[in-house]
């Protein structure tokens, strides 16, 4: 999910330069403030098995 969050901060905050680390800090604060006030939902598109089944070289079960 962080990731997910990274992207949209990085498409509707980061995309212009800034010359000045405190104008970044109070953009993303901003962003962020906007962001957490919304509660977005992530709208995940399968369930954690269909996700283990598509990608079983990424997430390999454990046995007991």
């Amino acid at each position: 999910m962080a990731e997910i969050e990274l992207n949209v901060l990085t498409a509707q905050c980061l995309k212009r330069r800034m010359d000045n680390i405190e104008v970044v800090k109070k953009e993303v604060l901003a962003w962020q403030k906007v962001r957490n006030n919304k509660n977005s939902k992530v709208n995940w598109q399968f369930t954690t098995e269909n996700a283990r089944i598509k990608s079983s070289r990424l997430y390999p079960t454990l046995e007991d």
